[in-house]
């Protein structure tokens, strides 16, 4: 075993954002992704990058010049890829089947235009339910990065009470209050343990888990930014400090952490911050300054002992720990100490979800009616799968009041519902089963979309209320 403590950083790309309108898509790629690729290269650091296969599709699209910088490095060994769903969609609220089928597209994705298939995989939002480590270790992953922070308050008994923290579907998150979890744990060396080892299950999965304890440190350095209560922003000593208080926590220096397994859009960008933080109409703008604050959180880690390691690195050179207490984890939770339920309260996830599901059990009714086992066993089953798994997509549902999506995030999603009824009509009459209107009908649910298109488009969205 390794006595030299590991360092994973794990930013992932998200080009379906909230707010991240499509004609800036290419500049966030240029301005973000790129730079992570460089810094990597320049700091001789091993990172992993996480990408949907929607994100990885449109960096080929838009960037290929960043697509081979990423290839590159995977190819050099100084990148791992690390696979998610196709799209970007909160896999705690959505029928595990429709899960299943988007992490397996994901893995194609990834393996069609980078001709790597990852082991290791991102769940979006960390959000929770049972399920979560079975479909990902169905779909063919090894290791699952997940939330530490919503596996201790579920898990280690009496951390709620001693930090006072709560899960409410009403809030957004509790991130800037989820250091208590640190001094909670600080002498709790068996909750500590989880956090510098894989954690294995009983279904061979192993866990790697994240906290905001340390990534939420390392975001607002990045941003530069005052938490409302300081009268400057986070300094480079205060990120050495708490580098070193946790490598000091790791028994021998037998074990690894995790600083950032973040958005990758705040390397070069505001990303969603001043959105998330103070309720600001402010969207991905330009920050190159955090760039370089990405290179000083690399070359200060080194500084300190640190070797850079990959998730698949992690798993292989540490004794990984048994997973207890993973069944404890309550169904709905999600990262910042946030819930994946909150997703499914907003106005938009109330008028959209339910005509997903519809069409995803029609879509399944058609199937059995024409003797279809796996509907991945047919391509246009598939994509229609595909279609709907899009309409999903969490971003058109996120954030609440007062704030929103933007508008074209709820368009993407709709468009999305069109195309796939348009996919099951022409599929209905190209296997002769366009009378079987009882086991779906087209014309109603094109009405049905018509509709919820008019009270979705006919809502105020938050950046043109900014812009009065």
């Amino acid at each position: 075993m390794s006595t030299k403590p590991g360092i994973i950083f794990m930013p992932h790309g998200n080009l379906q954002y909230s707010q991240l309108e499509p004609k800036k898509r290419a500049w966030v790629i240029k301005e973000s992704y790129e730079k992570i690729f460089d810094a990597a290269k320049r700091q001789e650091a091993r990172i992993a990058f996480e990408a949907s296969g929607e994100t990885v599709e449109l960096m080929a699209k838009e960037c290929p010049e960043v697509l081979k910088k990423l290839v590159d490095g995977i190819r050099e060994g100084r990148i791992e890829p690390v696979g998610s769903p196709h799209t970007h969609i909160m896999l705690a609220n959505i029928d595990p089947e429709i899960g299943l089928d988007s992490l397996r597209n994901g893995l194609d994705t990834w393996e069609k235009y980078t001709g790597f298939r990852p082991v290791s995989g991102w769940n979006p939002e960390c959000s929770w339910a049972s399920y979560i480590p079975n479909i990902f270790r169905e779909a063919g992953f090894e290791i699952l990065i997940a939330d530490a922070d919503s596996y201790l308050l579920s898990a280690v008994p009496g951390l709620r009470e001693a930090t006072g923290l709560q899960f409410d579907v009403r809030g957004h998150s509790n991130k800037n209050a989820l250091f208590k979890i640190e001094e909670a744990i600080s002498e709790n060396p068996e909750a500590l343990l989880t956090l510098f080892r894989p954690n294995l299950l009983d279904n061979g999965l192993k866990v790697i888990l994240r906290s905001d304890m340390l990534c939420n440190l390392m975001l607002w350095y990045l941003m530069g930014a005052t938490e409302g209560n300081r009268e400057q922003p986070i300094q480079a000593s205060e990120v050495r400090e708490a580098l070193q208080r946790w490598q000091s926590r790791i028994p021998g220096g037998n074990g690894f952490i995790m600083p950032y397994a973040e958005d990758a859009e705040y390397v070069g960008t505001t990303a969603y911050f001043y959105v998330k933080q103070f309720g600001l109409a402010r969207f991905f703008e330009p920050a190159p300054e955090s760039v370089e604050r990405f290179h000083d959180i690399l070359a200060m880690s080194r500084e300190l002992g640190y070797e850079f390691i990959t998730p698949v690195e992690a798993a292989a050179r540490f004794e990984a720990v048994p997973g207890r207490g993973f069944q404890r984890i309550e169904n709905g939770c999600a990262w910042h100490g946030g819930t994946a339920k909150a997703w499914n309260n907003t106005v938009y996830s109330r008028i959209l979800d339910p005509v997903c599901i519809s069409m995803h059990q029609g879509l399944k009714a058609i199937a059995a009616h024409v003797g279809l086992a796996d509907m991945r066993a047919d391509a246009a089953f598939r994509e229609i799968m595909r279609n709907i798994t899009t309409a999903y997509v969490s971003d058109a549902r996120w954030p609440p009041a007062p704030t929103s999506p933007g508008r074209f995030n709820v368009q993407e999603a709709l468009s999305a519902l069109e195309l796939a009824n348009a996919n099951i009509l022409r599929l209905m009459e190209e296997r002769g089963i366009e009378h079987a209107r009882g086991l779906y009908s087209p014309g109603i649910m094109a009405t049905q979309i018509a509709a919820i298109t008019d009270e979705l488009m006919g809502m105020e969205y938050f950046e043109e209320r900014s812009k009065q």
